[in-house]
């Protein structure tokens, strides 16, 4: 579905209003109009057009599993992106963009940990163990990563688009963008420089009602970009769900030819191996009992020759000769 916006809601929302014709931009001289009373107006049909094709990348990276981050830090889009962002469920930033925030994202993420312990710790109770002046501090902290957080405080990695509002004020954020190659969707007004955005809508980005309307398309471009990625896995589950049942099916064959397969296809090679070692064990018991014999048997003949050898000897006669001349 396209983004169905009409030139004549975008005139009545003011988005071809640019900046004064002191502080323009020469960049932006393509997607200029003409001038009036000292101001530039944007070319509302390049705005139609490239807000379409704008909306088609949001839903194409949506679709396949990515994450779009919004960025606006301005007032007048502060509580635009929010609502937006929290109704399509994306990642975003309202306040100060944390430097960092794509180039060093480990950090990042380690911040996110730590809110995420204070909160249980105080979610818990224990923070009443705590001296008074430790507890109120730890309050502090948490009011303090909550404002700078909250927004991205549920992504898991970097994002795979980022759409922005006054890339002249969020210049941080397009650095950062592009030092990691991810693509930037933004709304570009007259004193902006165009070269580090990929996808340009240019439009007024000071309006509210011109803000409302087209982070409210691209908010519209997310939802339908999701819709997309829950048709496609249900059919995914009835593939796997008919996979499953042919499986079934072939398990129940197999079943039934239990009986006639042999020994090497039932048991593993570890048990084949063991069974195959055990024969040769028997036999070579069978021969040390043998050898055992063999030694025993000139031992048994030592020991009888002995007893022989004891009895013929004349001492035992001594010894027999002694309990009689005593009795006498």
């Amino acid at each position: 579905m396209p983004a169905n916006i009409s030139m004549k809601a975008l005139l009545e929302s003011g988005v071809h209003f640019g900046h004064r014709t002191n502080k323009w931009d020469p960049r932006m001289r393509p997607y200029i109009f003409t001038e009036r009373n000292g101001i530039h107006i944007i070319d509302l049909q390049q705005t139609v057009k490239y807000l379409e094709v704008a909306y088609n990348i949001i839903r194409d990276t949506v679709a396949n599993g990515g994450t779009v981050m919004f960025v606006g830090t301005k007032r007048q889009a502060q509580e635009t992106i929010q609502e937006e962002a929290i109704r399509c469920g994306m990642p975003y930033v309202t306040e100060r963009w944390l430097p960092g925030t794509l180039t060093n994202w480990t950090t990042i993420n380690a911040r996110i940990m730590e809110l995420e312990r204070l909160e249980k710790l105080r979610d818990s109770g224990d923070i009443d163990r705590l001296v008074k002046k430790e507890g109120l501090m730890i309050e502090r902290e948490i009011n303090r990563l909550l404002t700078t957080l909250v927004g991205i405080r549920n992504m898991k990695r970097l994002p795979e688009l980022l759409f922005i509002v006054d890339v002249s004020r969020e210049t941080t954020a397009v650095h950062e963008a592009n030092l990691k190659s991810i693509p930037i969707v933004a709304l570009v007004d007259t004193n902006c420089d165009p070269s580090g955005v990929d996808y340009i809508v240019p439009a007024n980005d000071d309006a509210i009602r011109a803000i409302k309307l087209l982070v409210g398309k691209v908010a519209d471009a997310v939802l339908e970009g999701k819709a997309m990625r829950k048709e496609e896995p249900a059919d995914e589950t009835g593939l796997l769900a008919e996979e499953a049942a042919r499986a079934a099916d072939l398990s129940r064959g197999h079943i039934e030819l239990e009986e006639e397969l042999d020994d090497e296809d039932l048991l593993g090679t570890s048990t084949l191996a063991k069974l195959a070692s055990a024969k040769p064990a028997v036999v070579e018991k069978e021969a040390v009992e043998e050898k055992v014999e063999e030694i025993e048997k000139p031992a048994e003949k030592v020991k009888t020759a002995r007893k022989k050898k004891i009895a013929e000897e004349p001492i035992l006669d001594a010894v027999d000769d002694k309990p009689e001349k005593e009795k006498e």
